[in-house]
């Protein structure tokens, strides 16, 4: 497997393990944070449906203007990290979120749906810059082998925020649902605001590795698996991967989408939609126990079986969904929850493998592809009007049989020019 993207000179500047170590730790308190933010949409879409009296459909630009800010922002974001390093773009990300969270206030005195939708894609646009600053720096501090390792750790802290974020949002923001005011979200997004800003100060002087600006070769050089093609759109594997990040959120976030409509079918479990809704934890609940478990076995066994494996699963279990029925077709779609748990940053990972001084820029155009969570699950529901909501789960099958040729052959790095 191809060693760290970056390493660094053996000076002042070199990451030390204890360096390592509190620079991991205080990236976990990232992850949680956006996770947390992310989350908080699942009750931005009934709130705001609430008080603006919205379809469905109006109320679901909150995803995509979500995910849109992903598809407009990345590669921005990987050039601006490609200047500045992975530490100033994390504080970039921040305040940029920070005025995001701000803005929901003036959104709710105006009373108009078009500026909060404004203010949920300035929030966007600063996630994503974190996300193209943190997760590669995460993949950097240590050895190559443990790079998949490192990254579901932290995304599992990711997943912890995305867990308590409803508990909060449920008590401040819905606890009056059928009243639903503009005062109920100004208090939640300030003090997300605050809590933003603060931890860009921190951020800002913290003493962490100086790792991801192009310009500081003094600091930064190419591993031995590094060949510079002239341009990050050559690296097969990058592509590839960015592919594979695609079709995972986007099959992610077609199942969470779809699992109330699945469980309330008369043949599978026949629940109400507000029982239906409290299944869905499971599906989460998973995710998080997956990647902290997957942590520690990525220290032992190689990222591109369990990979494989994880794929292969969901694949089965899906299966099991669409043909089945009753409580076996129920626990089936939920147990994908937990082959979804170490997906993510294994993909990110393995695709930046070997890209040297485009790390950064690889990083953007992964972050790019996470715009399949907006199209993915809008070609399911096509499928879902014509043919089921049971058969419609074919769609993210094949989307776990890409993941899992990308773990087998399309994750190798390869200097060729051609895909």
């Amino acid at each position: 497997m191809a060693q760290a993207p970056l390493t660094t000179h053996q000076h002042n500047d070199t990451p030390t393990m204890p360096k390592q170590t509190f620079a991991l730790a205080s990236l976990t308190t990232l992850f949680f944070m956006w996770g947390f933010i992310t989350c908080l949409n699942d009750i931005l879409i009934p709130y705001l449906k609430g008080m603006f009296s919205l379809t469905y459909t109006q109320a679901m630009l909150v995803q995509f203007c979500f995910f849109g800010a992903y598809f407009v922002m990345s590669i921005p974001a990987g050039k601006l990290v490609s200047k500045i390093g992975y530490q100033y773009g994390i504080v970039v990300g921040l305040v940029v979120a920070a005025i995001g969270c701000a803005l929901f206030y003036p959104a709710a005195d105006a009373h108009v749906y078009e500026l909060f939708l404004f203010a949920l894609f300035v929030l966007a646009c600063g996630i994503t810059i974190l996300q193209v600053s943190a997760n590669p720096y995460v993949s950097v501090l240590g050895s190559a082998k443990t790079a998949s390792s490192r990254l579901t750790m932290t995304q599992a802290f990711n997943s912890l925020g995305t867990t308590v974020a409803p508990i909060f949002g449920g008590w401040l923001i819905l606890s009056e649902i059928s009243q639903a005011t503009a005062e109920q979200v100004k208090l939640p997004y300030l003090i997300l605001a605050a809590s933003l800003l603060v931890l860009a100060v921190i951020f800002a002087f913290l003493k962490l590795p100086k790792l991801g600006k192009t310009d500081s070769q003094e600091h930064v050089q190419p591993d031995d698996n590094f060949v510079d093609l002239g341009s990050v759109w050559q690296y097969r594997h990058l592509i590839l991967g960015a592919i594979g990040i695609f079709v995972y959120v986007g099959a992610e976030v077609a199942i969470g989408s779809f699992l109330v409509g699945f469980l309330t079918l008369d043949h599978i479990a026949a629940l109400s939609e507000q029982q239906a809704a409290h299944y869905i934890s499971y599906y989460f609940a998973g995710a998080m126990i997956g990647r902290f478990a997957g942590a520690a076995i990525m220290q032992k066994v190689n990222a591109h079986v369990v990979l494989a494996c994880h794929g292969l699963l969901a694949v089965v279990f899906i299966l099991v969904a669409m043909t089945g029925q009753g409580s076996l077709a129920m626990w089936a779609i939920l147990l994908v929850g937990l082959c979804n748990s170490i997906m993510f940053p294994t993909i990110f990972s393995l695709a930046l493998q070997g890209l040297g001084k485009y790390t950064s820029q690889g990083s953007g155009i992964l972050c790019l592809a996470i715009v399949g969570g907006a199209i993915v699950p809008l070609l399911q529901g096509v499928l879902a009007d014509n043919i089921g909501v049971q058969l419609a789960l074919m769609l993210p099958i094949v989307c776990y049989l890409y993941i899992t040729y990308f773990a087998l052959s399309g994750s190798k790095v390869s200097s060729t020019r051609q895909l």
